[in-house]
């Protein structure tokens, strides 16, 4: 017996929702004519399917199992679609996102997974760039989307929108001399072996750059390319880390100190491109999951 996929998606909708009113706005359906539907799937399955009662209907033993094979099929349908789909012709071009290390570590793949789920038909190229090399990009129409920090685009044209907080923040091994710690100064940091990103990473030249004249140069132990190696060397008891907390996860391995001096607070943008996008429709729904994942 073959069923009609609308109808089978009517049916999990008004299941769901527990009224066929309801369930036929979902897919902007009438009344009358889903509940012409309804009465034809049970005609065709042989058997009601639907108890109606005064405030909705709910399923029949017979209707509890239609829907919940019925969401397995329409499951499976949607993945063999977008299995097909990432098969078919791409846009003239991908998407170009550019973003500094911290919007790498954490927001750009978690905004990526779920775009590029959403949307197989579309691709998407990234590059890490520090947020003046972004802007000049954006500007030039090298690039659509950006995420930079706030008070390194003052005095751009582009248009901005706050994206979140960015707090940096001084890890270490857990039990240490962080434990218990509710905050803690960047001289007071210097006074102990650090392990630290290299110095052309955009992350310590924006901490170089607004540090004070007479701050305490540190004794670094070591610098790395990355923050995943940061953090990893922190962790293991390497030395003191300063790092976005956006790019730490809670682990009893960390100790997590907030950094208290006033320019330790960063805020990211997204910013938008000059150049005329080869789909607005892709562009606008990676904004959308860059907004999503950064909430």
């Amino acid at each position: 017996m073959r069923y009609d996929l609308d109808d089978l998606r009517l049916f999990v909708h008004v299941v769901a929702e527990g009224s066929i009113t309801a369930g036929a706005r979902r897919i902007h359906l009438s009344l009358p004519s889903a509940s012409a539907r309804v009465r034809a799937l049970e005609a065709q399955a042989g058997l009601p399917l639907l108890i109606r009662e005064r405030r909705g209907v709910r399923p029949t033993p017979a209707g509890s199992s239609l829907a919940r094979h019925a969401e397995a099929v329409l499951a499976e349908t949607v993945r063999l679609d977008n299995a097909i789909a990432s098969y078919t012709a791409a846009p003239r071009r991908p998407v170009v996102l550019v973003a500094g290390a911290s919007g790498m570590h954490r927001i750009v793949p978690l905004a990526l997974t779920t775009f590029l789920r959403a949307y197989p038909e579309y691709d998407v190229s990234v590059s890490e760039q520090r947020t003046p090399e972004s802007l000049r990009m954006l500007a030039d129409g090298e690039a659509d989307l950006g995420i930079v920090l706030h008070d390194e685009a003052e005095d751009t044209d582009l248009r901005l929108e706050p994206l979140s907080e960015d707090h940096l923040v001084v890890i270490g091994q857990a039990g240490g001399i962080l434990s218990g710690r509710t905050g803690m100064t960047y001289r007071e940091a210097a006074e102990h072996p650090m392990v630290g990103v290299s110095l052309d990473s955009s992350l310590r030249q924006w901490i170089d750059r607004h540090l004070p004249a007479n701050a305490p140069v540190p004794r670094y132990r070591t610098l790395v390319p990355d923050l995943h190696t940061l953090i990893a060397l922190a962790t293991s008891g390497a030395g003191l880390a300063i790092t976005p907390r956006r790019a730490v996860t809670a682990s009893p391995e960390l100790d997590i100190c907030p950094l208290t001096d006033p320019w330790s607070l960063r805020r990211h943008l997204l910013a938008h491109g000059t150049r005329r996008p080869a789909s607005r429709r892709a562009t606008d729904a990676l904004a959308d999951h860059i907004r999503a994942t950064a909430g």
